[in-house]
């Protein structure tokens, strides 16, 4: 038996709860925000990609790193400086 059940989705559905479309969630949000085996999973090594609905929801409501920090100074190639 499982102990944590998970709603799993596809993108697609995944996209009604978090107002993203499913292209963006699979190019830009996979593996830049979302994590294999955190935020989705491939069930039985397949290539279909199955989003934890909780984890998801959670990494979206948890409060940035950025606003904890007193100063932030954005660099030229795109990074951030904690100065």
């Amino acid at each position: 038996m499982i102990e944590n059940e998970f709603t799993l989705l596809s993108a697609k559905e995944l996209s009604a709860f978090i107002k993203f479309s499913p292209d963006y969630i699979n190019r830009k949000l996979k593996d830049n925000v979302f994590f294999e085996g955190k935020h989705y999973i491939r069930p039985f090594g397949s290539r279909k990609v199955l989003y934890l609905l909780e984890s998801v929801l959670k990494e979206m409501y948890n409060p940035t790193h950025r606003t904890e920090q007193k100063l932030v100074i954005p660099l030229a190639n795109g990074g951030v400086c904690y100065g």
